[in-house]
């Protein structure tokens, strides 16, 4: 028996035996296929990978984007809310100093109109007055700007300029003096 392996041929013929330079070309042809299917299997990993790096940065950009904007615009809103404040405040002073005898003028009631207006634009953009009047002393909220001599209660006891926030943000601090805690009678 030879030692090298008789095949077939097309047509079923022996084609006789395979002298052993034909297997090794052959086997190095399938190496080098091999190879090849291996490289290019490497290759559409490489481009699969920077593919999805390339999403991955893509949907990071646009989060970011969007985030930026977002906070644009509520700073946006911020600034012009802490514009807004002090007109509030002048409304409100004006109707407390509006004399007795004319406060049921239509000019007091229009005054009075153009005051609720701006509040309510001020709440639905979610702008809240602090309420400081009575309340213990808070440095986050509150700006003293005078002190009784004898305080003992650190208490707010009057209010100079009304204090806002924004969500849950400062938007300007209440203006106090503080004291002691009025004693009932």
């Amino acid at each position: 028996m030879s030692e090298f392996t008789t095949h077939p041929g097309k047509d079923g013929v022996d084609g006789g035996d395979s002298a052993p330079g034909d297997n090794l070309e052959l086997e190095n042809e399938l190496l080098e296929q091999s190879l090849g299917i291996a490289e290019l299997a490497a290759e559409r990993d490489r481009y699969l990978d920077q593919l999805q790096r390339t999403a991955a940065e893509f949907a990071n950009y646009r989060r970011r984007t969007e985030q930026s904007l977002i906070q644009d615009r509520k700073n946006a809103a911020r600034d012009l809310m802490v514009q807004i404040a002090p007109i509030m405040d002048d409304f409100e002073r004006a109707l407390a100093n509006a004399p007795q005898d004319e406060s049921q003028h239509v000019w007091v009631e229009g005054v009075r109109l153009i005051e609720r207006k701006l509040a309510g634009l001020l709440e639905r953009q979610d702008v809240r007055k602090i309420e400081a009047l009575g309340q213990p002393f808070d440095p986050a909220v509150h700006e003293a700007v005078a002190q009784d001599p004898d305080n003992t209660d650190n208490v707010v006891v009057e209010v100079y300029q009304n204090g806002y926030t924004i969500g849950d943000q400062l938007l300007r601090p209440v203006m106090v003096r503080v004291g002691n805690m009025p004693k009932a009678n």
